[in-house]
């Protein structure tokens, strides 16, 4: 079941979701909007290995703004830390941005519960167009679980995305045995 507007009000009040900086006016009836973050990132190398740690090159967006290409991946970030400690997050691009022919992520759009983190975004476009630190990109959504949750994300000793950041962070796949 997907949390309403209230209820979503409801558990940041009793501690179990946490946005910051929240905004009343981002609150949707079903959703809470999410902002691009200032930092874009992009990996160093064309071929990526998913058993070696990929290096990326740090973007800072302009006021001006800074223009996406087709065929690279931006690694993102939202401006807004959260925790959800009883919900599984999940983020969804908005609307607007997918009539700009932006994709906010390949396959990272649940969270965990527990998960306490911004959110890296895998951002990629179908033709080039300029975006902003600030603007609309995403939203999360909230849904309720069933049953007792003995392996929360922030507790779990393997986790990869637990530090807390505000630039994107690249690929830990690396940190994988296989």
């Amino acid at each position: 079941m997907i949390l309403t507007d209230t209820e979503i009000l409801q558990e940041i009040e009793q501690g179990h979701i946490l946005i910051e900086p929240f905004r009343k006016e981002c609150l949707g009836t079903n959703s809470y909007d999410v902002h691009l973050g200032r930092c874009l990132a992009v990996y160093q190398k064309h071929v990526l290995d998913a058993k070696v740690h990929n290096k990326i090159d740090e973007i800072r967006i302009p006021e001006e703004g800074y223009v996406i290409q087709p065929g690279t991946l931006y690694l993102g970030v939202t401006e807004e830390y959260t925790e959800t400690h009883a919900q599984v997050p999940f983020l969804e691009g908005k609307s607007s941005i997918g009539r700009l022919g932006i994709n906010i992520h390949a396959t990272a759009g649940k969270g965990d519960v527990g998960y306490c983190n911004t959110w890296t975004l895998e951002l990629s476009c179908i033709q080039p167009v300029r975006i902003y630190a600030g603007m609309p990109i995403g939203q999360l959504i909230y849904f309720d679980v069933k049953g007792n949750i003995a392996n929360y994300y922030n507790k779990k000793k393997d986790a990869k995305y637990v530090n807390r950041t505000v630039k994107p962070i690249e690929s830990m796949m690396w940190k994988n045995i296989f």
